[in-house]
């Protein structure tokens, strides 16, 4: 069983948006060149056409993403590099767009875009790069092998080897004191 489902709802919402950005874009494409709008003398057409190819690139990048915290759910292992990068990209993304929906649509749209952007830093920060399985501390078993490190807290490892170049260290002396 999976322990963390963050990764399950990151992925679905990722997908839904993926489906409504690029819905979005395609039937705004569709109104411009539906109505011939222009803007600033440009062609409705290329305004239609970009529009549309915006719709699929968002969308295919939204469900790249999606894909991503997919693999992460699947495997429960922190996205390493390409997919790592996509995640934080896609949180950018969601807080630039955050900030955006402040000010054009409102503060419902601006709710979504921060909840979608705290659940993708939240899949982030759980998913820690040192909870890997067999590292850390514990990973040997501990001392007495109940698991625990050492008491005082500190990491323990293996001795370090003396080297053959050098004489083992004994005890330190200081050096005599010398008078002029």
């Amino acid at each position: 069983m999976v322990r963390r489902p963050v990764a399950w709802v990151v992925a679905v919402v990722l997908l839904a948006e993926a489906f409504g950005i690029a819905a979005l874009n395609w039937f705004m494409g569709v109104v411009v060149d539906r109505q011939e709008m222009s803007l600033a003398g440009l062609d409705p057409h290329n305004m239609s056409m970009s529009a549309k190819i915006g719709a699929v690139v968002f969308g295919l990048y939204f469900a790249l993403c999606a894909l991503v915290a997919l693999l992460v759910a699947i495997r429960d292992r922190a996205p390493a590099g390409l997919g790592r990068i996509l995640l934080i990209s896609v949180a950018v993304v969601h807080g630039l767009l955050g900030a955006v929906a402040w000010g054009l649509i409102g503060w419902t749209a601006f709710l979504f875009m921060v909840v979608v952007l705290a659940l993708v830093v939240l899949l982030l920060m759980t998913y820690d790069r040192t909870e890997e399985p067999g590292t850390g501390a514990d990973a040997d078993g501990g001392a007495d092998g109940s698991g625990a490190g050492p008491a005082d807290g500190s990491e323990a490892g293996p001795e370090p080897e003396p080297r053959k170049d050098r004489p083992a260290a004994g005890p330190v002396t200081p050096p005599a004191p010398t008078t002029p």
